[in-house]
């Protein structure tokens, strides 16, 4: 099976994707990406900065920052994102 799941080799009736079927895995696929990233980025870059002394629990401090972390993180890939897909073309 090949990443889309289908068996690649030949061309009989249900094993073939649509255009549509194929951008809705790609959009699944670009979507997991995305969140797999947030997720890096949160626990490196926002860890580092705002956790100061591992423990059990959060203080006020480290949950706020961590809060401010992340959403910075999502505005400023938006602002990425509108920037790359509104360019003049």
């Amino acid at each position: 099976m090949d990443a889309f799941g289908s068996s690649g080799g030949g061309s009989s009736g249900s094993s073939q994707f649509s255009s549509d079927d194929l951008m809705n895995q790609l959009k699944v696929q670009i979507n997991q990406v995305y969140a797999q990233e947030l997720l890096e980025t949160v626990s490196s870059k926002c860890f580092q900065k705002c956790i100061t002394k591992p423990g059990s629990s959060l203080s006020g401090g480290e949950s706020s920052c961590i809060s401010r972390c992340v959403d910075r993180y999502i505005e400023a890939t938006g602002i990425i994102g509108r920037a790359l897909f509104s360019a003049p073309r």
